[in-house]
Formats: structure tokens, C-alpha cells, sequence
């Protein structure tokens, strides 16, 4: 089996790395110490199972379980029992509540071995559903081949749907995030952000002004001049925000 151990406190790595010596069986491929070398790590070396902290500084665990894919298996380990329930949606294996002991520790890793082979898809679901419930977003995660970009809600100015895309136009730059916008939509703050269009989203603060395009269509004027189509429908909404 083999294995990844993040955890941004260097002891608690150890205590890990002790405890899985007394198994013949496994190998530790890496240790990470933040959520980015993680998610590298996890997607560069497809590992069987990451032992994943919780609170981590950057990115936090079930951050880097958004990013690193749905095919790899996760026990999640935090000194604070109140993510236990988050955890479980993520379809974490098993939960260690720190400090654990070796038996505690030998029971989750059974466990992880019994259940080998379980999860692939059914991760990539808890994960959308888990992201889901816990809204509004605060910041978004795009994964950028091994970078990780992570940007504020409050920066996005518009989103447009591409496909299985959304790109997302934040501070003069465009970010392709491999998600469907009406999953978005429902993850982001309905009094911040409006569906205008089939295709598109904007952040009402940065909406300007609305202009008549032709006889039964309008476009709306975002403050650095990009213009974004207004559906019929879009356009009764933002009408009522936008005076």
C-alpha cells in the first residue's frame, strides 16, 4: 500500500510515520507539509491513501481533496472533532481525532484495507455534494496543471460556461475550472452573484450599468468594459437589483 502523510506540524508527521513502521506492508511514497506539495503529490503519484490533515495553512484538507481528483482514498486526521461529520462526506475511510494511539491507528488502516478498491466515483459525488451543502463559497480552487490558483469570491467579476468549463474572469485574468456553471451557481452567494444568461454569471458589484443591444436584447457594462449578454429572463432579475 502505498502512502502519503500531510500534515503542516512536523511531529504529527512523525507520529504518523511511527506508526506505520510496525506494518510491513506499506510504503511511504511522500510527506507534505501543505496543502499545495500535497496536491501535487497525490496527483503526480496516485497514491492508495493519504493520511490528510484538516487544518492546514493555504489550502486546508478537504481543499486539497477537491483538487487532487476523486480516485484517491482519504483518512482524515484534526485535534478538533467538529469536521468528523464534513469528513464522512468527503468519504473519508476513516476519521482520527488527534491524539490517537497506535491501536486507533491500526484499526483505521484495516479499515482502509478492507475497503480497497471501494470509492472512484463515489468520491468525486460526496465531494460535489459535500461543497455543495457548505455554501456560500468564500474562494474558489482551479487547478492549473501543477499549479493551484485560489481566488477570492469577492474578486470574480464574471463566469462564463464553456462546455464542461466555467471560465472565471478575476483582476484582468481568465481561470478555466474544470466544473459546470449551474454547479457553481449553486456553491457561490445568490445575493452576490446572478445569472443572467444561460451561459454566464456576473458579480452584481462589478455590473456598471445595463444597456439596450438591440430592439429585445440588452448587454450588461461591467466596470472594465467588458460586455455580457442579458437573457430575457436575466434581465427581469438584475433589473431589480441594479437601478
Amino acid at each position: 500500500m502505498r502512502i502519503i502523510i500531510v500534515d503542516d506540524e512536523m511531529l504529527a508527521r512523525g507520529v504518523v510515520r511511527e506508526y506505520l513502521a510496525a506494518h510491513a506492508d506499506v510504503e511511504v511514497v511522500a510527506e507534505c507539509a501543505n496543502g499545495f506539495e500535497a496536491v501535487k503529490a497525490i496527483t503526480e503519484l496516485a497514491p492508495d491513501l493519504v493520511f490528510l490533515d484538516i487544518q492546514m495553512p493555504k489550502l486546508d484538507g478537504f481543499e486539497v481533496a477537491e483538487l487532487a481528483g476523486s480516485k484517491t482514498r482519504y483518512i482524515f486526521a484534526t485535534a478538533y472533532d467538529q469536521y468528523a461529520i464534513r469528513a464522512f462526506e468527503f468519504h473519508a475511510l476513516d476519521y482520527l481525532l488527534k491524539p490517537f494511539s497506535q491501536q486507533r491507528f491500526d484499526q483505521a488502516l484495516a479499515h482502509a484495507r478492507a475497503n480497497s478498491g471501494k470509492g472512484g466515483d463515489v468520491v468525486a459525488q460526496m465531494v460535489r455534494e459535500a461543497s455543495t451543502r457548505h455554501k456560500p463559497l468564500g474562494r474558489v480552487l482551479i487547478r492549473d496543471g501543477a499549479k493551484v490558483h485560489v481566488i477570492s469570491a469577492d474578486k470574480i467579476e464574471h463566469i462564463e460556461a464553456q462546455d464542461d468549463y466555467v471560465q472565471i474572469r478575476s483582476e484582468g485574468k481568465s481561470y478555466l475550472k474544470n466544473q459546470r456553471l449551474a454547479e457553481l451557481e449553486e456553491q457561490l452567494d445568490g445575493e452576490q452573484f446572478l445569472r443572467i444568461h444561460r451561459s454566464w454569471i456576473v458579480n452584481i458589484a462589478f455590473v456598471e450599468r445595463i444597456e439596450q443591444a438591440t430592439k429585445d436584447s440588452h448587454v450588461a457594462i461591467l466596470r472594465d468594459g467588458s460586455r455580457v449578454p442579458v437573457s430575457r429572463s436575466g434581465y427581469q432579475r438584475i433589473r431589480t437589483v441594479i437601478q
